[in-house]
């Protein structure tokens, strides 16, 4: 029997899926070839077809039921459900082919649709094409008839396009459209510049100076009304003339313009700027003798002259077609004068490198132009002058080294000079409680004009550098005030001696004053920011805190090394002043005061005759000191001599001693009414900077009673500060009341 189509392709696609065997369940081939010979009996030639399958197989569903309940054949039942199976098997089987030819349609369709995406990209290329030269056309046709302003709008329909197509891969047209958009750009730029120039001259620009400005006659409304016009349509050209600019820096540098890059001039500005630039690089960059290196001045003065003189035509003439653009034409003008003078500055300091006194005097004229720039013409300060040239690594570096080998040389200087050591207020009263020497006032100016030439710098991290060489230069005038005073202090008394006190003094005050200062605070928070560890000279964690909360300051390690040298100094001073006065002390101190007889009357009582010399020391030493020294030094010198003298009469006058009534009475004047009063002076209660010998003349003028009843008692603090006892203890007091001759032994 032959075998029906339909069969055999149910074959062949049994045979496809046989990487599936599972599908047929468990039968045997024997069962397989039964299921298909019945298949074919049933259906023949429709066995592919789905409605035939379905057909059978709710048949199948209907008469297994039947069977079922009738007859209980387990056979019966197991073909059935074998067949069942193969049902199933064969409805998987169509939606395989299924699948497949819809595979086939679906590579058909992207074909197709790859076909039509490529029919719309070049119709898109085309329509872009005609575009470009419909445009083209309508510039030409509008020059032709003189309608400048369509001619500028339809140009700028070609940047909006070149701007659309910047990522486009279709070179060849992006390179059409660039091309054809600069041709007409330049064109319309070239005609509107003419006009314009022809314009401004007709209004004498530009004016180089006041004469010039003053000679100027007054503009008819004609001329004036369309010099606005043409800047109106040069503004009107900017969006396009900055894409070209662009893509010409683009294209020299072979990379994107940076970001943070200022924009470009305004077209105005630009042609304005043109007889400028000529007179410039004609008087500055040629052989003439105007363009000399040792004259910086000339040309920025020159340009700030043309800043000043231009803005009033300016103002008058320009700047109201300008309101609209939200353009100050006054800052375009000053910006572009500027791109001049930053190119000719960077170009002399490169020469100058090498030429220190050329240097220095380049450096102070750019400081000065920039001062001036700032505050006299309004020029913002987003916008860049000269400092950047200054900030250069190796001008930045030149500008470091001269600074510090010009202040050495000062040092030298004023440290050699006659008056070196002298305060040039010496001679006015009350003018200097400082009393600093001419050299010390001479050396912070230095460093106070070395701040004003960096304060103003934009990089924290170059300010920091200059502090450092501040720092730098104190420690070493330090070491040079050290130097001399070594020499001196064979005689700490002398003039000289007092000088570098007053010196070392007035320094650290000023240092002191300076970490107060908005401007070096600002720097010390630069400091802890920037992490400088060069100028934090490896400060630990604590410093670092002390200095980011402001407690500290950048000048502690200086005062530091200043306050110990002026305590050193202060020290041997006062050791030198108490050698004099113990040498003058000592007939004072082999007084015979246990046979100094009682005087009633303290009216009629005077100096001790062997007190006198000491006294004179004293008052003689101090009024010198008073002389010599700054106030604070002073306060200091006076409060230190009268704490070791007061300890040396305590131990070597009182101590040492044993008195009688007259003669404690006669160490209480000699005290109260002579030593005392040399140190009223200088404050309202002399006697509380001598609290031993004060105490020790109370307990040694007790009356007789008072003192035996402390002597027998353990006097309390409290009936010791009855009698004016505060610094003495109760054992110190028991000592004193045992040098009284006139007391019983108890």
């Amino acid at each position: 029997m032959a075998t029906v189509p339909a069969v055999e392709s149910f074959r062949h696609s049994v045979r496809d899926m046989d990487q599936d065997p599972d599908c047929f369940g468990d039968g045997s081939g024997t069962q397989l070839d039964y299921g298909l010979g019945f298949l074919e009996q049933e259906f023949g030639s429709e066995l592919m077809s789905l409605e035939a399958v379905s057909e059978l197989l709710e048949k199948m569903k209907t008469e297994t039921a039947l069977v079922e309940e009738q007859v209980p054949n387990l056979n019966f039942i197991y073909y059935t459900v074998f067949l069942k199976d193969v049902l199933l098997m064969l409805l998987n089987i169509l939606i395989f082919q299924h699948l497949q030819g819809t595979r086939q349609l679906m590579d058909d369709l992207g074909q197709t649709f790859n076909h039509v995406d490529s029919m719309e990209k070049s119709m898109k290329y085309l329509k872009c094409l005609h575009y470009i030269g419909e445009l083209s056309a309508s510039v030409q046709q509008f020059l032709m008839t003189n309608g400048v302003w369509e001619a500028i709008k339809a140009v700028e329909s070609m940047a909006a396009l070149d701007s659309g197509l910047n990522q486009s891969g279709c070179s060849h047209l992006v390179e059409f459209l660039r091309k054809t958009l600069c041709f007409w750009h330049n064109i319309i730029k070239e005609q509107l510049s003419s006009d314009f120039e022809n314009a401004l001259t007709q209004l004498h620009w530009p004016i180089v100076s006041t004469t010039s400005q003053s000679a100027t006659p007054p503009a008819g409304q004609e001329v004036s009304s369309h010099v606005e016009e043409l800047v109106t349509q040069l503004l009107a050209l900017q969006t396009s003339d900055d894409l070209i600019s662009q893509r010409a820096s683009a294209s020299g540098q072979g990379q994107p313009s940076p970001p943070l890059q200022a924009p470009p001039l305004c077209l105005p500005i630009q042609i304005m700027l043109q007889p400028l630039k000529k007179r410039f690089r004609y008087h500055f960059c040629g052989n003439r003798q105007t363009n000399s290196l040792s004259k910086p001045e000339w040309y920025l003065t020159q340009v700030l002259i043309w800043m000043r003189n231009s803005s009033p035509f300016l103002m008058e003439k320009i700047q109201p077609a300008l309101d609209q653009a939200g353009v100050a034409i006054s800052v375009e003008l000053c910006r572009g004068l500027m791109s001049l003078v930053q190119e000719k500055v960077a170009s002399d300091a490169s020469r100058m490198l090498y030429d220190d006194v050329l240097f220095c005097h380049l450096v102070e004229e750019v400081l000065q132009f920039e001062k001036e720039l700032r505050s006299n013409y309004s020029y913002p300060a987003v916008l860049p002058g000269l400092f950047h040239i200054l900030l250069e690594d190796a001008v930045l570096q030149k500008w470091l080294s001269m600074e510090k080998k010009m202040a050495v040389e000062k040092m030298d200087a004023m440290l050699s000079a006659e008056g070196a050591w002298t305060s040039q207020y010496k001679d006015i009263s009350d003018m200097d409680e400082l009393n600093a020497p001419e050299c010390a006032e001479t050396f912070m100016t230095l460093l106070q004009v070395i701040t004003e030439r960096y304060q103003a710098l934009p990089s924290p991290a170059a300010q920091l550098k200059f502090l450092e060489l501040q720092k730098e230069l104190v420690d070493d005038f330090r070491i040079r005030l050290t130097q001399v005073m070594k020499e001196e202090s064979r005689f700490p008394l002398g003039a000289r001696y007092c000088a570098i006190l007053n010196a070392v003094n007035y320094i650290s005050t000023i240092l002191r004053d300076w970490g107060d200062n908005v401007f070096f605070l600002q720097l010390q928070q630069a400091v802890v920011s920037l992490g400088e560890q060069e100028v934090l000279g490896g400060l630990g964690i604590m410093e670092m805190g002390r200095l980011a909360s402001l407690e500290g300051s950048l000048f502690d390690g200086l005062l530091s090394l200043l306050d110990r040298l002026k305590g050193e100094m202060l020290g041997r001073l006062l050791d030198f002043l108490m050698r004099d006065i113990v040498e003058k002390a000592r007939p004072y101190c082999q007084e015979r005061w246990l046979s100094v007889p009682s005087q009633q009357d303290q009216s009629t009582m005077s100096l001790s005759s062997s007190a006198c010399p000491m006294m004179l020391c004293v008052r003689d030493r101090l009024s010198g000191l008073h002389q010599s020294l700054s106030c604070p030094l002073f306060q200091l010198a006076w409060q230190g001599l009268a704490d070791r003298l007061d300890k040396f009469l305590y131990r070597d006058v009182i101590l040492s001693n044993h008195f009688s009534d007259g003669g404690a009475a006669q160490l209480q004047f000699d005290m109260s009414r002579n030593l005392f009063p040399l140190f009223g002076h200088h404050c309202r209660r002399p006697e509380n900077f001598f609290k031993h010998v004060k105490e020790a003349c109370i307990i040694l003028c007790l009356s007789v009673g008072s003192a035996v009843l402390l002597k027998s008692d353990s006097p309390p603090e409290s009936t010791l500060n009855e009698l004016g006892v505060y610094c003495l203890s109760p054992c110190d007091v028991l000592i004193l009341l045992n040098l009284r001759a006139s007391l019983p032994e108890i």
